[in-house]
């Protein structure tokens, strides 16, 4: 693609509220979202990545200058475009309507990709949704991610139908991406060749769309592996008896680790360490263990369970086990009361000495979990000779951010697991193998691969015969047995609210879990092998696209493919030690599926040098750790500045909540990571918050909290670029600062977003020249132009409501003052008040907005004011603010009724005035927000985020013939509905 660069989409404006809603809907949705393969740490959301995609792609209405000459005609196209990104952010449901309202949403954003690659290079665009797909494939551009992570850009980028490639040093993100992206295409339309499939009637003879038939081969050989590992080791997993005498399979066994008591007197008799002896806290089922003295049992204790009549006081004991007072691993000893110190534990637990206890059994009652003790049976079951791994022989981290158990001796992997787990999970491990075996034999007599030229190459080679075939069959098993290891696990937890276990790394880390779940691999339920196949390989039963290659490579030293679009979404600074993390994984992997790839897991764990991240542990201090950042994150970013097309180059950054600017200080990541970006030679064009996480965001309570992860749309400084000093430097940021808040404003950029949504166009200010000079003569850094961009941005964020009407800013200040609240014997002050703004008491009495009587004063409610006048409009009065306008659109907008469509025609009759009205609603909500109205709050927050949708429904109540006459709409999609584009 060549020609003069034109601005994209993304450089100007996206739907934010929208994509961030999207994103974090998205996230419980695991069954048929590709998520649900396996799992990968600080994942994006698929609905950010396909938005970023599309506005890296499709022009900017201004690149447009000949269809779209005036800034209103721009503006209604780029709203135009953010309703296609707002259509296609939404994860579809099962329901086949919503499957296929997802479809088209998708084959409109092709065809407004096809348009902008059309543009380019002077060629007609498609219309029809397969002429789009055959036209992106050949003419558009490939996407590349140096760091593909979890493998959610390649896949969208596949989805808006690109070609896809991908690299990353990790072996476990690397298989992750290659099953998402890569071998889908290679078996898309095939039939499953599992012998059962021919003789189900119901099969027989459908038609296999896209890589459905590979999806049911892994189900059919998951079940028969299933089957063949209860037959080996089911014993191991008795069941239960029921108060009824009836027999019900155990959900769970619960078991308490154990350590000796440091009192002498206990004679070394071991104590349990316990979080929580709370079993269930649901209303009406609660239930609780009941730790009891008792000297004719071992240790001189036991555990009995209480299901019925639990008080809330034993309930409130109960949720605090043996925990000691204060921060830390201290706990109670049962038998003495003695203190047990985290410092005792840990040399006990690197000694070898800890122990486990069974503390209760949790099984499927009658229309509830049925709790009890633990018996002999069920102890003794566990207790079986543990099996050897020496691929789990390696070394858990031994310092880990977020936490970690090797200080209490669980040293390496195998230690992770009891005896039975380990068991278990070897059982399913080696039955891999035995799997592909099937497999291959199986597809050498399918219709599919009997005339195949290659046969015997292998899946790693490139292969698409019967032995690829067989592996591609087995990875998805390999994949699905390791990501049981979450589940099969002494990571795993109980959770008492819900009923069930909760599996490991719910955080970012190895902690030590006291008191763990142990789960039934054949109890049907999370965790068994049925349901993590059937989680992980719905996504198969999407459309599969086009084509994706994944390699293992050093970013550092990649061959990027030439005129490449880049995306990525690398390491941040020390956020994730990401190689030390899936190592967990990737020692169950080796163990599966070595024979398969054995130049991907040729090593013994995963390689860590050349990982770019900061972590001191691994380079010896901080200094070195953020050197090693540095050198290595600037190498790769110019690598990829090198390599991309005359188009933005994006990269998400990770932005965590304590990295939150505080006075005078600036986040050591964050400046280290554009200062890497800098280095590299690119220019910051615009930094956008995206909301990439669960949890942070308070989205109930109308509060927004600062998004967890940025993306930099960055383009080449140009090789000649000036140097500049910091006085012209300054006089250049001020006005830029306050035309992007404007401009972030109108866009509906949400308040708490916009401060690091400006942060982008500061930075690209210093960026775009080769330095920028101090007084002093020397180099300008990014945390010193960072903190001067801040600086500006909170001065830029106070101006403005100077220009509105008087009315208006009188109103403003005395809401700030009083609120809405009558004030008795106000008036005189309300009077001394008005003067200030040149107003009288009359005036203000006869505008509609405020009332001083009888010597008290008040401002009115959006309530009153709507009861005063219930038809108002701009139209109609003579007196005219734009108070009035926003608390009237507020109104109307926040009715049962009506809603955005309202909002809209009242805006349409004084377009002119929508910034103003802005602006009042964003000064409305930060007083709100200060005086802890958080209603109020809401309110105008909404109307904010709202407003692209209210703008949208104002072009349509002026082409309706209120308002402004009407643009024209510029193009059609003769394939699709005219209503979808």
């Amino acid at each position: 693609m060549t020609g003069r660069a034109r601005l994209k989409l993304i450089e100007h404006s996206l739907p934010l509220e929208k994509i961030n809603l999207a994103s974090i809907r998205e996230k419980p949705l695991w069954r048929g979202h590709p998520s649900g393969l396996h799992k990968w740490w600080a994942p994006r959301p698929l609905a950010a990545c396909r938005a970023v995609l599309f506005g890296q792609l499709v022009d900017d209405p201004s690149a447009w200058e000949d269809k779209f000459p005036t800034e209103e005609e721009q503006a209604k196209e780029r709203r135009r475009l953010h309703k296609v990104i707002e259509d296609m952010v939404e994860w579809p449901s099962s329901d086949a309507k919503d499957q296929k309202r997802f479809e088209t949403a998708i084959e409109v954003a092709r065809y407004e990709i096809a348009r902008s690659v059309a543009r380019e290079l002077g060629d007609e665009a498609p219309t029809h949704p397969q002429a789009v797909l055959d036209y992106l494939k050949e003419r558009g551009p490939s996407v590349y991610d140096p760091f593909c992570g979890g493998g959610a850009i390649p896949l969208e980028a596949q989805r808006l139908g690109l070609r896809a490639y991908a690299s990353d040093l990790n072996p476990v993100a690397v298989l992750i991406t290659k099953a998402l992206t890569e071998f889908p295409p290679k078996f898309a339309g095939l039939p499953p060749v599992h012998p059962e499939v021919k003789k189900e009637r119901d099969l027989a003879g459908r038609d296999w769309r896209g890589a459905q038939g590979l999806a049911e081969d892994v189900r059919r050989y998951g079940q028969w592996m299933r089957s063949e590992a209860e037959k080996k080791i089911g014993e191991l997993y008795p069941q239960t008896t029921l108060p009824d005498g009836s027999k019900s399979t155990v959900i769970a066994w619960l078991w308490a680790r154990t350590v000796a008591s440091p009192d002498p007197a206990q004679k070394g008799a071991h104590v349990p360490l316990v979080s929580s002896f709370t079993l269930s806290s649901k209303a009406g089922k609660e239930a609780i263990v009941v730790p009891v003295k008792d000297a004719t049992t071992k240790d001189g204790w036991r555990f009995t369970v209480k299901s019925v009549g639990v008080t809330k006081e034993e309930l409130a004991t109960a949720a605090n086990g043996t925990k000691g007072a204060g921060r830390g691993s201290n706990f109670t000893c049962l038998l003495s009361g003695a203190t047990i110190s985290g410092g005792y534990i840990k040399s006990e637990g690197m000694a070898g000495r800890l122990a486990v206890r069974l503390m209760a059994i949790v099984s499927d009652g009658v229309r509830s979990r049925f709790y009890e003790a633990p018996n002999d049976t069920h102890e003794l079951a566990a207790e079986i000779d543990r099996p050897t791994a020496p691929e789990l022989e390696q070394a858990v981290p031994e310092r880990l951010t977020g936490g970690t158990c090797f200080p209490y001796g669980l040293t390496t992997f195998d230690k992770l697991f009891t005896s039975r787990q380990l068991k278990a999970l070897t059982t399913f491990s080696d039955l891999v193998a035995d799997a592909r075996v099937k497999v291959l034999e199986a597809a050498r007599y399918s219709a599919a691969f009997s005339n195949h030229q290659d046969p015997d190459r292998s899946l790693a080679d490139g292969g698409t015969g019967a032995t690829a075939y067989s592996e591609a069959v087995a990875t998805y098993l390999g994949l699905s047995t390791s990501k049981m290891t979450m589940f099969v696990s002494t990571q795993s937890r109980w959770r008492s609210g819900e009923g069930k276990t909760a599996p490991g790394f719910g955080r970012q880390a190895l902690p030590m879990i006291w008191d763990f779940a142990e789960i039934n691999p054949f109890a049907g339920a999370g965790g068994d092998l049925e349901q993590v196949i059937s989680s992980g390989v719905g996504f198969l039963q999407m459309p599969v696209l086009a084509a994706g290659s994944v390699q293992q490579k050093v970013a550092q030293n990649n061959d990027y493919r030439k005129n490449s679009l880049i995306c990525t979404d690398p390491p941040y600074y020390d956020n994730v030690a990401y190689a030390d993390l899936s190592d967990y994984f990737y020692v169950w992997l080796r163990k599966s599926l070595r024979q398969i790839f054995p130049d991907l897991f040729r090593r013994l764990v995963t390689p860590k040098d050349d990982e770019l991240v900061a972590t001191a542990y691994r380079h010896g201090s901080d200094e070195r750790a953020e050197r090693h950042f540095m050198t290595g994150m600037s190498q790769s970013l110019e690598a990829m500045r090198a390599s991309s097309l005359d188009a933005p180059v994006v990269i998400y950054y990770a932005f965590k909540q304590s990295e939150t600017r505080a006075v005078g200080e600036i986040s050591p990541g964050w400046a280290a990571f554009l200062q890497a970006v800098v280095n590299a030679g690119l220019q910051v064009d615009a930094t956008w918050p995206l909301q990439t996480e669960m949890a942070t965001r308070q989205i109930a309570s109308g509060t927004n909290a600062l998004a967890s992860s940025v993306v930099l749309v960055c383009r080449s400084r140009p090789e000649d670029a000036k140097t500049i000093g910091v006085r012209d430097f300054l006089r250049e940021l001020k006005p830029a600062m306050k035309k992007a808040i404007e401009e972030h404003q109108k866009a509906g950029v949400p308040l708490p977003d916009r401060r690091q949504a400006a942060i982008g166009p500061g930075i690209g200010i210093f960026s775009k020249y080769a330095w920028v000079r101090e007084i002093d003569d020397s180099r300008m850094s990014v945390a010193r132009a960072l903190a001067l961009v801040n600086r500006e941005i909170d001065e830029a964020l106070s101006e403005g409501t100077e220009a509105l009407d008087p009315e208006t800013r009188f109103v403003l200040e005395w809401y700030e003052m009083r609120g809405y609240k009558l004030v008795e014997k106000g008036a005189g002050t309300a009077i001394s008040q008005l003067m200030s703004f040149n107003l009288t008491e009359g005036r203000m009495n006869s505008s509609g907005l405020f009332r001083s009587r009888g010597g008290d004063a008040k401002l009115l409610t959006r309530g009153e004011m709507q009861e005063a006048d219930p038809q108002w409009s701009p139209s109609r009065d003579g007196s005219f603010t734009v108070w009035e306008m926003a608390q009237h659109m507020a109104s109307v907008f926040h009715a049962e009724e009506g809603g955005v469509d309202d909002a809209g025609r009242i805006l349409a009759e004084s377009r002119r005035s929508g910034p103003d009205v802005l602006l009042v609603a964003e000064r409305l909500f930060e007083i709100a927000t200060n005086k802890g109205d958080n209603d109020e709050a809401l309110v105008w927050n909404q109307l904010q985020t709202a407003w692209p949708e209210i703008e949208r429904a104002a072009d349509r109540a002026e082409e309706a013939g209120i308002g402004s006459a009407p643009v024209q709409a510029q193009f059609d999609f003769p394939a699709l509905r005219k209503e979808q584009i």
